[in-house]
């Protein structure tokens, strides 16, 4: 008795991961996620780039001072003014990165340090680095930075 066994391979395409995707997947951005949204910044962050976010974890949004947030959702130009303050454009990963000021999308410049393998921008630290996205990367720090 002679039995066949078939073997079946599926090829799909591998699936694109924006910013967006990549900053849902990784669990830790729910409010950044949703002040994108309020500010209309969510397709910007889909399909153009590259740019590196330099984005809030949850607990860095729960320092801001009691109704800081709740301020900022209801001013929709405010709340793009401080969530463009932690956008650069371009792709910059911890192991490009030059100290000194960058600007960033909002306009103001920012400043990156390196000490050791510690980075830091506006003195703000990243906590988790190199998240890649389709478009980008996304540099998680543990303070929000407030535009000036």
């Amino acid at each position: 008795m002679v039995s066949t066994i078939v073997l079946s391979f599926s090829l799909t395409a591998a699936h694109a991961t924006d910013l967006i995707d990549t900053a849902a997947t990784a669990g830790t951005f729910k409010t950044f996620l949703v002040t994108v949204k309020a500010a209309g910044m969510t397709d910007s962050l889909k399909k153009d780039g590259p740019f590196t976010v330099f984005a809030p974890s949850d607990e860095a949004f729960a320092k801001l001072p009691s109704g800081t947030l709740e301020l900022l959702m209801k001013d929709k130009a405010k709340l793009t003014k401080l969530l463009s303050h932690h956008i650069v454009p371009g792709k910059i990963l911890v192991s490009e990165v030059k100290p000194g000021p960058i600007k960033t999308m909002q306009g103001d410049a920012v400043t990156l340090t390196s000490d050791n393998g510690k980075i830091t921008i506006n003195g703000v630290n990243v906590t988790e680095s190199d998240l890649l996205a389709d478009n980008g990367v996304i540099q998680v720090i543990d303070s929000v930075m407030l535009p000036r």
